[in-house]
């Protein structure tokens, strides 16, 4: 059977459809979340008005930051339920908490209309929003991890990343015809919610796909199941992992929300560039960010783990300022997008081999809770605050080059967590059944 070429091929059109199910739902999330960025500038004017461009926007960035904070809370209520019922259930749960978000913010009214109402609307969509993306990154992380074939868990894993990245190709294209067909007035009167709108007619489609996906073997063969209170005693026994792990994503959290969420805004706002050249540099950035994620996957399956995220954050530590003064210098549309490919080439390296690390240090019973507590906290405390800490640094500091200063403490993070976890890896406590 193993030699038989149609068992092969039927074999890798299953993996491979495997990949696309539960990868939908990746794509949902951060094709919401990019539009909450690119489009920070005209949120803020429909809903957090008050006269101040800057006040506006650190208020936008801010809502999207308080719904980051749900993840970690996700992460430990629907991890826990993916870990005792089951990935394939549990994402089918996540997905519909993250469309109702969707959904809220698509069709609440501006300010001008429903006053204060407008604001709390926008931001209870995003706390559902953050309390399911807690989970789902997490969740199809571990799936993959689990259904991928020995010796190329790198390689599988790296596609819960780069399904996100294909959202931002999608929501940039949506953008550049947006911006050909309608003027900037339409746009902000009305023009910013089509994205959103086409967000909804979306989740459907992604439901019934997702409906379709199979439990992972590795689940599925376990005799026993661990309780919540196991799972949650556990992953606190195993809380210096939790942290280690919290640092060794922040570098991957804080450099992805720089070159995509924030991007746009850094573009038109700081660097003065037309909204058409920032939604230009955006798609090239993730079409780099989707080669890069693979390559940095099989890299680290091929020469280890440990050897590609310390050559990428000692890399990011050290040229991320320079780069960044280079641009603000004289910024133009071709600095900016050699800037953001250099950065999108740590991202999805770093990233690539960093996502497998951590699925391979959490312990096993609790993959989908440990792995996703570490990774939302990262994201809570550090990635999605990315766009308001750098607002802030260039409006505190008068350096246009500020934002670098808060990636180059990402970089320290993760060469910090490296050095610890691969140094002959923390102990993994497992509690007893009876505990």
């Amino acid at each position: 059977m193993a030699g038989d070429p149609g068992a092969v091929e039927a074999a890798l059109k299953s993996r491979i459809g495997a990949i696309l199910r539960s990868t939908s739902g990746n794509f949902l999330e951060m094709f919401d979340f990019f539009l909450f960025g690119f489009y920070a500038t005209y949120i803020a004017r429909a809903f957090f008005p008050s006269g101040n461009e800057t006040t506006e926007l650190l208020l936008t960035f801010g809502t999207f930051w308080l719904g980051a904070l749900m993840r970690p809370l996700g992460a430990i209520v629907l991890g826990a339920y993916i870990d005792r019922i089951g990935r394939r259930k549990g994402l089918i749960i996540t997905l519909a908490i993250m469309a109702s978000g969707t959904v809220l913010i698509a069709f609440c009214p501006s300010y001008d209309t429903i006053g204060l109402a407008a604001p709390l609307i926008v931001l209870a969509g995003r706390l559902l929003q953050g309390f399911s993306a807690g989970v789902e990154i997490g969740g199809v992380s571990i799936y993959l991890f689990e259904i991928a074939t020995p010796g190329r868990r790198g390689f599988y894993t790296s596609f819960q990343s780069a399904s996100q990245q294909v959202a931002i190709m999608f929501a940039a294209l949506i953008g550049y015809g947006l911006n050909a067909y309608l003027t900037k007035q339409q746009i902000g009167d009305f023009g910013w919610r089509i994205p959103f709108l086409i967000g909804c007619l979306i989740v459907p489609f992604i439901f019934f796909i997702r409906r379709s996906l199979q439990e992972t073997q590795d689940f599925a063969k376990r005799t026993r199941h661990p309780t919540t209170r196991e799972i949650l005693t556990t992953v606190a026994a195993n809380w210096r992992i939790v942290l280690l792990g919290m640092m060794l994503t922040t570098m991957t959290t804080v450099t992805f929300y720089m070159i995509t969420v924030y991007t746009p805004t850094f573009g038109k706002n700081v660097l003065k560039l037309t909204e058409t050249d920032s939604l230009i540099v955006t798609l090239f950035v993730a079409i780099t960010n989707f080669i890069w994620l693979p390559v940095g996957g099989a890299l680290s399956d091929a020469i280890g783990r440990k050897p590609v995220l310390l050559t990428i954050s000692t890399l990011s530590l050290l040229t991320t300022y320079p780069a960044l003064h280079w641009l603000v210098a004289d910024p133009t549309f071709g600095k900016m997008l050699a800037v953001e490919l250099w950065f999108s080439f740590f991202f999805g390296v770093y990233n690539g081999a960093m996502v497998v690390s951590l699925s391979e240090v959490v312990p096993a019973h609790v993959r989908a809770s440990g792995f996703s507590l570490a990774y939302s906290l990262a994201t809570a405390l550090f990635g999605t605050a990315t766009p308001m800490v750098s607002t802030y640094l260039i409006e505190r500091t008068g350096d246009r080059a500020a934002p670098s200063y808060w990636l180059m403490a990402a970089a320290a993070c993760g060469i910090v967590a490296t050095l610890a976890l691969f140094r002959g890896r923390p102990g993994v406590r497992r509690v007893p059944a009876h505990a």
